[in-house]
């Protein structure tokens, strides 16, 4: 699996099932009550975050999922903190529902909104740069997936090199592989059948 420059290597690799996944999530957050538990899944660009995400969605039918490249549309790469703080993260730490339209949605027409429906047990929040500092108080528990797709199309290339001047030195800054619940094999490596559960590892202690 190709790492991010800085991360280190997870070890310990072994396979589990996507509902024993959910336990050891919520096993990390035993005492939230009156509201969903709020799961981070982060990784790199091409990791499969949105895959694993609607893998977990599946498996626990009253949940949903939260993308923050929806938050962070026509706004910035990274700097979207504050506003999914205020706008999702905290309404449903309130055990409300989410209704949101980022003011980009009305200033380039794209028609609806962020919604999440109040008493849900989980969300499924995916998207790189979501397990930092700023939004730790939020998450209840936190999924890192390393590893990342190799290639991209030559239309990509020019957006993926501008993605990777901030992703690299906002993952240097952040460690978000340091501070994850669980650390998960993002494409899963050959020999592995990512239908039958996921390949994880125990946390990578912070250094």
């Amino acid at each position: 699996m190709r790492r991010h420059p800085g991360e280190p290597e997870a070890t310990g690799w072994r396979p589990i099932t996507v509902l024993d996944t959910v336990q050891r999530l919520h096993d990390a957050s035993p005492d939230v009550a009156g509201r969903p538990r709020l799961i981070a899944i982060d990784g790199r660009g091409g990791a499969g975050k949105t895959t694993v995400a609607e893998r977990l969605r599946r498996a626990v039918p009253n949940s949903a999922v939260v993308h923050t490249d929806d938050v962070a549309w026509h706004h910035a790469c990274f700097d979207w903190g504050a506003l999914l703080a205020e706008h999702v993260l905290a309404p449903l730490h309130r055990g409300e529902a989410v209704d949101y339209r980022p003011d980009a949605w009305a200033a380039h027409d794209r028609p609806g909104a962020i919604t999440v429906p109040a008493g849900l047990d989980y969300v499924w929040i995916e998207g790189t740069g979501i397990i930092r500092a700023e939004l730790a108080r939020w998450l209840d528990a936190s999924m890192w997936l390393q590893g990342a797709r190799d290639g991209n199309a030559p239309e990509q290339r020019e957006h993926v090199a501008a993605w990777l001047r901030e992703e690299l030195p906002f993952m240097l800054r952040e460690r978000p592989w340091s501070r994850a619940t669980m650390i998960v094999a993002g494409p899963p490596p050959p020999g592995h059948d990512p239908e039958t559960g996921l390949l994880v590892a125990p946390p990578i202690e912070h250094s």
